[in-house]
């Protein structure tokens, strides 16, 4: 399973759901031309169980989660999942870096798994259109 590296990851706090299951959500827009990518590791790459993942982002601002600023957000890492619903705020199911980090820790069991990045705002709500980085493939060996 999936292991995260506690010092080095700061989950922000969700506690949305109940209210906004009645409320629509605003998206925020995304800036023109923003992008986020994967500075380490290459799709393709090979890892050992526990590697570093650096997150990079393009024509935007990193900002903790609950800032509200302009053509900002915080990361979000899919493994081994598709794209949530970019209507609404992304779940536990997802690692949050709710504390405007760049980078992180993980570990994961040997085999292949895909990894994505995805921008929130300071809701954790995808921008519109969303900021989304390619998904990408690490074989993880003992």
């Amino acid at each position: 399973m999936i292991r995260a590296i506690a010092s080095l990851l700061l989950v922000a706090p969700i506690g949305l759901m109940a209210a906004e299951a009645t409320t629509e959500i605003t998206r925020t827009p995304a800036p023109e031309g923003a992008e986020v990518y994967f500075i380490e590791p290459s799709d393709g790459a090979t890892v050992p169980t526990t590697f570093t993942v650096k997150f990079g982002l393009k024509n935007m601002g990193v900002a903790p989660a609950g800032t509200d600023k302009a053509a900002t957000g915080h990361h979000h890492l899919l493994i081994d999942q598709d794209l949530p619903p970019l209507d609404q705020p992304m779940g536990g199911d997802i690692m949050h870096f709710g504390g405007g980090q760049t980078e992180t820790e993980i570990t994961l069991e040997p085999g292949e798994h895909s990894l994505q990045l995805l921008v929130g705002d300071m809701n954790h709500v995808p921008h519109d259109p969303p900021v989304t980085s390619e998904q990408i493939t690490v074989t993880v060996v003992e």
